[in-house]
């Protein structure tokens, strides 16, 4: 134990315990042991042991204890019977005794008000936990119960009070004075947080810190998992896709030992995202699948595939539902962006725009860097292909002098294809061509495939040169319209549905300023499109 080498104390408890019961302080070793091996089972059953070791003897405030961990336990397993039964316990043990252990039975009713959206009634709720853990010298219950106040600060919008509590917390977690497990705890709890709210920089620094705290402890299961798909997300984003994938494999190997379902289903969902974005679509639909069995949330990452897969259709049915479904607005952000790229991909410029004032509505609100870059790139997207590519000029380069400083290559490299798309459009061919070959360097060094081809589509002039904002699909469509072929030819010539042909149709009459299949076929053969 004094090492940390969990695995062996449990074993060495275990055996000792074969040997002759062993008395309620070693139990209290044991059964940490067993939490942070991921022996579930054995956890429950030894703090069962330890509870009725305290009650037998009197000790009715540390039997409440044992009783609240059993509680909290069997509510992540999702025994929520059982869970309420052992919480209901322990608050009678401790009727009307001031005591630590009241504080820890704040802990479940606060993540109940965050999940019921009652954040006054959380935060109030942390406040005095963390009260209770200051007066009785709890470093564990006040720094759990700092970090409940900080997630609640954060979903009610308070993201600069949020990140300074929880920057306050991860001091007490990082310098030592905190339990292994309650540490874990937090560390994930945090790193969560601070993705919801795009708080990137932080989930660096606290990724960072979780993986060193787990490699100081190599026979720890509990938290590794997750710390490795934390690794993965980052890595993703700094551009480090071959060491991305292999934490994620890392991370299923892991849970072979400790079953996780949410992390299972995370690291199949980066395995997932990073397939799809080299290409690798066959791959990238069997980690989908994977996660979903898993119980993941596998959009936007899915309706992104289809789009890839030139299911255009498939691609909008699965992201409005999504959207559609979507309350929460850390949910709704993660969504939003994926829904702009395929509604402009697939000619609903109305329904992108929607989206992207939505975006630019949750910036105004929040000081943060990057939800600012990410309303930026959403205004300039939609702008370009509204035609009005002098206009998309600055949104456009301001997200990506914020995703360059970040140092996510990939994203801007993605803005730096809008850019060149934008100066092909007002004839600033030299613009465009920096632009595009930066963007291809970077695609090329991260094996990017789909993001090459498409480079190589938008940047032929005859395609994007064109001061009518025409979109390259548009430019399809009518190429086709011109040769004389029907909506349902077309749809599916191009894999599309009908009511998506009809709908570029519509976009390109009025971007033309036609109202008639023949005008526009005129139109094509005027400006060398057929």
């Amino acid at each position: 134990m004094a090492r940390r080498a969990w695995d062996d104390a449990w074993r060495s408890f275990a055996a000792a315990d074969a040997a002759a019961p062993l008395d309620v302080e070693d139990l209290d070793q044991w059964v940490w042991s067993a939490g942070l091996t991921g022996r579930d089972d054995d956890f429950i059953s030894i703090q069962e042991r330890i509870y009725q070791a305290r009650l037998d003897a009197g000790e009715t405030r540390r039997a409440a204890r044992a009783a609240f961990w059993l509680g909290l336990r069997l509510f992540s397993l999702g025994e929520t019977g059982r869970a309420t039964g052992w919480l209901s316990r322990s608050d009678h043990l401790i009727a009307g005794k001031d005591c630590a252990e009241r504080g820890y039975l704040l802990l479940p009713a606060i993540y109940r008000d965050i999940a019921a959206g009652d954040f006054d009634g959380a935060c109030n709720a942390a406040i005095q936990a963390a009260g209770i853990g200051k007066r009785f010298d709890e470093p564990d219950l006040a720094a759990f119960a700092g970090c409940l106040h900080g997630r609640a600060l954060l979903r009610s919008g308070q993201p600069a009070a949020g990140l300074a509590l929880l920057d306050e917390v991860m001091l007490a977690v990082t310098g030592g004075g905190v339990s292994p497990l309650i540490s874990g705890l937090i560390y994930c709890s945090v790193i969560a947080s601070c993705q919801e709210v795009f708080a990137l920089d932080r989930c660096r620094e606290w990724t960072s810190a979780l993986a060193a705290w787990c490699d100081e402890q190599p026979q720890m299961v509990t938290f590794t998992g997750a710390c490795l798909v934390h690794r993965a997300e980052v890595m993703q984003l700094n551009g480090a896709w071959t060491d991305a994938i292999s934490e994620a494999r890392q991370a299923t190997r892991r849970f072979a030992v400790a079953t996780d379902p949410e992390a299972v289903a995370g690291a199949f969902y980066q395995q997932a995202e990073i397939h799809r974005l080299r290409g690798e679509y066959g791959e990238a639909e069997d980690a989908y699948r994977r996660s979903s069995a898993a119980g993941g949330d596998i959009q936007p990452g899915y309706s992104l595939l289809r789009l890839a897969q030139g299911r255009g259709d498939a691609a909008a049915s699965g992201i409005r539902r999504a959207v559609g479904a979507a309350t929460s607005q850390a949910r709704r952000m993660r969504l939003l962006p994926a829904c702009i790229e395929i509604m402009l991909a697939t000619g609903a410029v109305d329904e992108a725009d929607a989206a992207s004032r939505e975006i630019a509505g949750i910036a105004s609100t929040c000081d943060m860097d990057i939800v600012s870059a990410m309303a930026d790139h959403a205004r300039g997207a939609v702008l370009l292909a509204r035609g009005d590519p002098q206009a998309a000029l600055a949104p456009l380069r301001d997200a990506f002098v914020a995703w360059h400083h970040f140092g996510a290559p990939y994203l801007a490299a993605r803005l730096r294809v809008l850019l060149g798309t934008a100066c092909l459009a007002l004839g600033d061919d030299d613009g465009a061509s920096l632009e595009f070959d930066a963007a291809r360097s970077v695609f090329g060094e991260l094996g990017a495939a789909p993001d090459l081809a498409r480079v190589a589509a938008v940047a032929k002039p005859s395609a994007l040169a064109r001061p009518d904002g025409l979109t390259p699909r548009e430019v399809e469509v009518l190429r086709l319209v011109a040769t004389g072929k029907t909506n349902k030819a077309i749809a599916s010539e191009l894999a599309l549905s009908e009511r998506t042909v009809d709908r570029h149709l519509s976009n390109i009459f009025t971007k033309i300023d036609v109202s008639s299949r023949a005008a526009a076929t005129a139109y094509a053969f005027q400006h060398k499109l057929v």
